[in-house]
């Protein structure tokens, strides 16, 4: 399937109930399970923020849009996400938090990216944030400029890979909370793509499997 017709069919998400947590769980270390479910929505001291889910065209072929993030002192040093980041006092709502931080991280300018919906939030206990997620799609061409002090690099994922079974993994890793746990994972390329974003990706892994 080419981009155009990638674009006709997922506009059919708009009108379907989304998977929510029984997508997430797949991809929840099991220690944090039963921390999710009961933390779901209910953190009215957590902060928000918003990441962009984005499907755009290389070589006729749709791609989404990760991104490595920079080494830092932090829960979240060097892993892949979305490009996105924490709400502004000046953000009249959470779609343009993840809009503006779209183009401050890689370039993207606002006009280039059609927002289709929303999706399910995800909190993360570490950091005590909301993650509120945004599918967004571009018809034209991109190019990306990274935030240098805030991303390392780009990861332009191809589609089909994203919903091939077979790079969802177990791995063991070591986290700001636990020394040693196995995880499920997705792997891209060299990168392993766990937690939230795995989370987040796996939501739309299966949602988009509903219409295409």
């Amino acid at each position: 399937m080419n981009h155009s017709d990638l674009i006709i069919a997922i506009d059919k998400l708009v009108d379907i109930e989304l998977s929510a947590m029984d997508s997430h769980r797949k991809m929840a270390p099991l220690e944090r399970i039963k921390l999710l479910e009961e933390a779901h929505l209910n953190k009215p001291n957590a902060r928000n923020a918003a990441v962009m889910m984005l499907l755009y065209p290389k070589n006729g072929a749709t791609h989404l849009a990760l991104i490595k993030r920079n080494s830092y002192p932090g829960v979240h040093s060097s892993q892949i996400a979305f490009p996105g980041g924490k709400v502004e006092k000046y953000d009249a709502n959470l779609e343009q938090t993840a809009l503006r931080e779209t183009h401050e991280e890689i370039g993207v300018a606002p006009d280039f990216i059609t927002v289709l919906r929303s999706f399910t939030t995800v909190y993360i206990p570490p950091s005590n944030y909301l993650v509120h997620p945004f599918l967004g799609v571009s018809t034209s061409d991109i190019s990306f400029t990274l935030q240098e002090d805030e991303v390392a690099g780009i990861i332009e994922t191809p589609l089909q890979m994203i919903l091939d079974d077979s790079i969802v993994t177990t791995q063991s890793i070591e986290t700001s909370y636990a020394k040693q746990m196995n995880i499920p994972a997705f792997q891209i390329y060299e990168h392993t793509v766990w937690g939230a974003t795995a989370m987040m990706l796996s939501e739309l892994k299966d949602m988009l499997k509903l219409v295409l």
